[in-house]
């Protein structure tokens, strides 16, 4: 595991978007950078999940955060604009932006992998991720130490057979993670750094390995400090960096 203790108020003050903060490791995320002081902006599809993640936050007597429910793969342009702007003028800037959300699509070989399925994949998975870091940009700026982290895999990595959408999708979020790296070095008090979480026991991971046994592998809460770490100020001038949770 990333080894990494943060301090209780690491994220004092801070606000946090999160994206698929309604269950698995963006609900346990968001949680936990609550838990360290951070207001936290949770996006989802499903407000039902959301409201659920809102309640524990709120009972454990964390910073309020808000619910903000937004289908990223239907959304359109001008409902990224709103989102700005109510963040604006709600919070005044953004802090922290975590790109959590993805889909893993069909896994199946390239020649059996409908365009449809292709671009819904890719839709959700860089399209969206694209146009919120992009329409959010502004207001990250205006925060004194920012940091955005893009969700990467193993496959995004070194390509494999049957991930073919999914694959594609983390290769080009790793590209976008280091452009958005190049253009901010020197420049903004700002970091871009992805993060591959590993096998995680998640509805996600269950649904790309069914035969796999889910106790053998590390909870969501498991793999909190490298989300910490980036997020926090302790990884100030860290950037364009390609992190392993485990």
């Amino acid at each position: 595991m990333f080894d990494y203790s943060a301090r209780p108020d690491l994220l004092q003050g801070r606000v946090i978007l999160v994206t698929g903060a309604g269950r698995g490791i963006g609900a346990t995320t968001a949680k936990t950078y609550a838990a360290h002081g951070a207001t936290v902006l949770l996006l989802g599809k499903t407000e039902a999940n959301l409201s659920q993640v809102y309640d524990e936050i709120e009972a454990a007597g964390h910073p309020r955060p808000a619910v903000i429910p937004f289908n990223l793969e239907t959304a359109l342009p001008h409902q990224y604009d709103e989102l700005a702007a109510m963040i604006e003028t709600e919070f005044g800037h953004l802090d922290g932006l975590l790109h959590n959300a993805s889909i893993i699509g069909p896994r199946t070989p390239i020649e059996q992998l409908s365009g449809e399925n292709f671009m819904r994949v890719m839709q959700v998975n860089v399209n969206a991720v694209f146009m919120l870091t992009s329409t959010l940009l502004p207001l990250l700026k205006l925060s004194q130490d920012a940091s955005v982290i893009f969700t990467s895999s193993s496959v995004g990595r070194k390509g494999r057979a049957y991930w073919g959408a999914y694959g594609v999708s983390k290769f080009a979020t790793e590209g976008l993670m280091q452009t958005l790296a190049d253009e901010v070095e020197g420049i903004a008090p700002m970091r871009s750094n992805s993060i591959n979480p590993g096998a995680t026991r998640t509805s996600m991971r269950a649904q790309a390995y069914p035969g796999e046994n889910p106790q053998n592998n590390p909870l969501p809460q498991d793999i909190m400090p490298v989300y910490l770490y980036l997020m926090g100020p302790d990884s100030t001038g860290i950037n364009g960096q390609a992190f392993d949770a485990q």
